[in-house]
């Protein structure tokens, strides 16, 4: 059983662009955000895992990309320190929730660090991202906080503007993720790291098939990429085709939409 944190997309909008995906120009659902959100809740808990749920607040429309709010490992939570002025109200609602609901250590970052947006448990260590929002220096702070290794991976491509939308975690020993995102070094330690990972597509990757969420067996993505979901199935894993077209619009699809827990350490 995985152990997920969600907020509704009850304020859902696009109101300004901080991604390449974001156009305040063009209409938002916010209603089709939310049905498409709950059949992602409710997928998880039919899959036998528990959601816990943070209410969103109104004026944060990103609230919903809760991912991006902290990383979690053995019950300790670093909570984020966003990069960009509209989301920064955020830390404060989960360094809330985080005290109210028994951690024994929540902290806020020093340095920018978008939370699990950047940071991706794998099994003994911790892939981080930096290029775009984190700061390269919040690894080192992530990887004393923690107290696990840190493998460092800078990200080149303004539409993957986080690590969780080049790369997923789908167990402690395999990853998916799209090369051109990364710069040459990081694709270099990844294909030393996970010499067998599954490599997605240039039009996988845009349909954001690596905004994914991983239970070990279950993967779920979006439907469009067909690619990756083919690969999935001959590795064994069972891919789950999901449709977050509404929240694309704002730069995000499975993952951001989903902060793990982790009780355990990594």
């Amino acid at each position: 059983m995985r152990h997920y944190l969600m907020v509704s997309p009850a304020y859902f909008a696009v109101e300004y662009s901080i991604n390449p995906w974001m156009d305040p120009g063009k209409p938002t659902d916010t209603k089709l955000a939310i049905t498409q959100w709950e059949w992602l809740r409710d997928l998880y808990v039919e899959l036998g895992h528990r959601v816990d749920l943070l209410d969103p607040v109104p004026g944060l429309p990103d609230m919903v990309y809760a991912a991006n709010g902290a990383t979690v490992v053995n019950g300790r939570a670093l909570v984020a320190r966003f990069r960009h002025r509209h989301r920064r109200p955020e830390s404060a609602a989960h360094l809330k929730w985080f005290t109210e609901h028994g951690y024994p250590d929540v902290q806020q970052a020093k340095w920018d660090n978008e939370g699990e947006g950047d940071f991706l448990v794998a099994g003994s260590r911790i892939l981080a991202g930096s290029g775009f929002r984190t700061d390269p220096r919040a690894h080192a702070e992530a990887a004393e906080f923690f107290g696990v290794p840190v493998v460092g991976l800078a990200l080149t491509d303004p539409r993957y503007y986080h690590l969780d939308t080049a790369l997923t975690v789908l167990d402690d020993d395999m990853i998916m993720y799209f090369p051109d995102a990364f710069t040459e070094g990081s694709r270099r330690r990844l294909k030393e790291l996970y010499p067998d990972a599954v490599l997605a597509s240039a039009t996988d990757a845009a349909a954001f098939g690596l905004n994914a969420v991983s239970d070990g067996r279950h993967v779920i993505l979006p439907q469009a990429a067909t690619g990756v979901i083919a690969q999935l199935r001959e590795r064994g894993f069972e891919p789950i085709g999901a449709d977050l077209s509404e929240l694309l619009k704002g730069g995000g699809s499975v993952k951001c939409c989903t902060l793990e827990l982790l009780r355990g350490k990594a």
